[in-house]
């Protein structure tokens, strides 16, 4: 299964509901397992669950299991209700992921995306074109893809 194309027609799906982008992210993070009530802690703690399994995300991102769009989408419901210096935090001295390894990259990717949708920089109508053009591995490794740096936000 090519979950990252399943994560990104999930976001074009939760987009299409009318949600403020708070809620919109916060459903997000259910992709990954993340609740919405108070006992979002404990399911984000225990890695969440993997509800889209599969492949499918740039080899920057692959860490070689079916479970990155959990990754990516609970990293995005930590972000929201945390922040970006927090989530950070966590994600590289909880869960070692450490910033030059693929589960590095997507958690810092996580949070930029959580960041520019919460800012209104990044509509959720184009949050899906976002994550295709910017993490999938359709998109970005395939010969000649321009890949975007990863300090710069895609277009949509």
């Amino acid at each position: 299964m090519d979950a990252c194309a399943a994560l990104a027609d999930s976001i074009d799906r939760i987009a299409g509901r009318g949600l403020d982008d708070r809620r919109f992210l916060k459903e997000l993070g259910r992709i990954g397992g993340v609740g919405r009530g108070p006992r979002w802690v404990t399911d984000a703690a225990s890695g969440g669950s993997n509800r889209l399994r599969g492949r499918g995300f740039a080899a920057d991102y692959d860490d070689d299991t079916d479970g990155q769009a959990r990754h990516f989408a609970g990293t995005v419901a930590v972000t929201v209700r945390l922040g970006a210096g927090p989530a950070r935090w966590l994600t590289r001295y909880v869960l070692r992921d450490a910033p030059d390894t693929a589960d590095g990259r997507l958690s810092a990717v996580a949070i930029e995306f959580a960041g520019l949708v919460g800012a209104g920089e990044l509509a959720q109508a184009d949050a899906a074109a976002w994550v295709r053009a910017r993490i999938c591995g359709a998109a970005l490794d395939r010969p000649g893809a321009d890949r975007p740096p990863a300090d710069r936000p895609v277009a949509p």
